[in-house]
């Protein structure tokens, strides 16, 4: 069985929102890498997580059995405001990642990468160590744009075993990277689990393209405004028109029904 963390959690459609700040996200996952034998993953969740997981409830058990599912957007912060939690507060994916990074070094924390396309990893890495020379990182590998077959899921294990990172850091687009945290550490639970730290996955999505420079980040003055999504269509609007077009009416009905009580969205 997978570790998850005791924090409350706000229930949106549903999904539990884990009730953290950037402070108290940065400690709970800290106490964890501090922790023999925990593990497990964290989501970093917004709408679009959210709607995903309206029609599949395999997915919306993944994020509800996480270590935390963390608010990455803002109106998973009104919802979990209104539910009574008033410090609640957005933890940007590229936000989340590099504060642990930094964090990190105090405590010589060792980091895994693992995702993007090519060359992305080897990138994100060399920037990685420029900004912080002292930063570890145990492993790169950049996966195949399919599932792995077992014998590289065994090739992945022996390589987290090899390394010992307190970190796994996986950089997917939503869904594929909670299914394959969820899946792969239930699958590999018994042989990653140690008697000598925690380890907890996270999945960070187009923060490696952040971090790496690939691709801008929204202004600090968008941010936490509840318009980052419009930032984000007019840098990619091709690949996101139709994503945004969908799931942003059917979340504000969604919200509209959970707060009336027209519908009951259980966290199960």
């Amino acid at each position: 069985m997978l570790s998850s963390s005791t924090i409350p959690r706000a229930n949106v459609l549903g999904v539990g929102i884990s009730d953290v700040t950037m402070g108290s996200a940065l400690n709970e996952v800290e106490n964890a890498a501090d922790t023999p034998g925990v593990l497990g993953y964290v989501t970093v969740t917004g709408v679009h997580g959210v709607i995903e997981s309206q029609e599949d409830p395999a997915l919306k058990r993944i994020h509800n059995r996480s270590y935390l599912s963390i608010p990455d957007g803002i109106p998973m912060v009104w919802m979990g405001r209104l539910q009574g939690s008033p410090d609640m507060e957005q933890v940007c994916g590229p936000e989340f990642m590099p504060a642990l990074l930094e964090r990190g070094l105090e405590k010589d924390r060792r980091h895994f990468l693992w995702g993007g396309g090519d060359g992305v990893v080897e990138r994100l890495s060399s920037v990685l160590k420029e900004r912080h020379p002292k930063l570890r990182i145990a492993g790169t590998i950049t996966p195949p744009f399919r599932p792995l077959t077992n014998e590289e899921e065994l090739e992945l294990v022996a390589a987290i075993r090899a390394s010992k990172p307190h970190y796994f850091w996986v950089g997917l687009s939503t869904p594929k990277q909670e299914r394959f945290m969820a899946g792969f550490l239930e699958r590999h639970a018994e042989a990653l689990r140690s008697d000598d730290q925690g380890l907890l996955f996270f999945g960070v999505g187009a923060a490696f393209d952040f971090q790496a420079g690939l691709v801008k980040e929204a202004p600090k003055w968008i941010r936490g405004s509840g318009f980052e999504w419009l930032f984000r269509l007019f840098m990619d609007p091709k690949r996101l028109w139709k994503r945004y077009l969908r799931n942003n009416p059917r979340f504000l009905a969604g919200v509209l029904a959970q707060l009336s009580g027209v519908k009951a969205y259980p966290m199960d």
